[in-house]
């Protein structure tokens, strides 16, 4: 436990970040893609399959470029993932030296961990509401917090013992608890007008959090990994940190979209 808070210290620059918005922002999202896929493909790399780490790279860079050049151009980013999943294929045409599972991990790769976290740039460029990717770090950490002391304290029925042996019914109630205040409190102090939003958006978020973290452990059950990194003491790497924040960020952003 005290390796786990420690680390968490360690997170407290990203606030600064997060405050400084912008940019700072954008580029933060881009090192979360960045480091975040390259250990996700070193992962299949351990079950014997060989993702294009030059396309998921180039794939990365291409996305980014049309945020900067064309902040938000819906266009042009389905464009990026139609030539995404294109170039994807293309990298099975080396047939003798690659399997199927070679293309299709590339093509997982981009879309999960690139796609999903690309929602934090989505969200910082917005006129309007860039100030809700504090939700988004709100619901995700208060979630795995609150999950964490409830599942340590009173969990004793586990969730999903397949996936996650240490995951508990009560750490899963207590993380969504933890989220809905978290985020309710936010709303209540910075902005009031926006409560209920700010409360829904606890509770949703809090699902999609600890789904995100399950579907991060199935992906390193299939893998034969316990993390996929040593980046953060006590956390493991980008993507055993951030896989709750990169499926929050899109259930913010549509909800923000369709909704607020």
């Amino acid at each position: 436990m005290k390796t786990r808070v420690l680390a968490g210290l360690c997170m407290v620059p990203l606030l600064v970040i997060v405050y400084l918005g912008g940019y700072w922002l954008i580029g933060a999202a881009f090192l979360i893609g960045l480091i975040g896929l390259k250990e996700f493909y070193e992962g299949f790399k351990n079950m014997g399959f060989k993702p294009a780490f030059i396309v998921g790279y180039l794939s990365l860079f291409v996305l980014y470029v049309i945020q900067l050049w064309a902040p938000n151009n819906f266009t042009l980013i389905l464009l990026w993932m139609f030539l995404s999943v294109m170039a994807s294929g293309l990298y099975l045409f080396k047939i003798e030296d690659r399997k199927l599972e070679d293309a299709v991990t590339t093509a997982i790769g981009i879309m999960y961990v690139v796609f999903f976290s690309f929602h934090i740039a989505l969200i910082a460029d917005s006129p309007d509401l860039s100030i809700m990717i504090w939700i988004v770090l709100i619901a995700s950490f208060a979630t795995d917090i609150f999950a964490y002391f409830s599942g340590y304290l009173f969990g004793n029925k586990k969730l999903c013992p397949n996936l996650s042996p240490k995951k508990t019914w009560a750490g899963a109630i207590g993380g969504t608890l933890g989220s809905i205040i978290c985020c309710g409190a936010f709303g209540y102090f910075v902005m009031p007008d926006m409560l209920v939003h700010c409360l829904v958006i606890g509770l949703v978020g809090a699902i999609f959090a600890q789904l995100g973290d399950l579907t991060a452990s199935a992906f390193k059950r299939k893998m034969g990994i316990k993390d996929y990194g040593k980046l953060i003491p006590g956390h493991g790497g980008i993507m055993d940190r951030f896989d709750s924040v990169i499926m929050v960020a899109p259930v913010v952003y549509y909800y923000m979209t369709f909704v607020m």
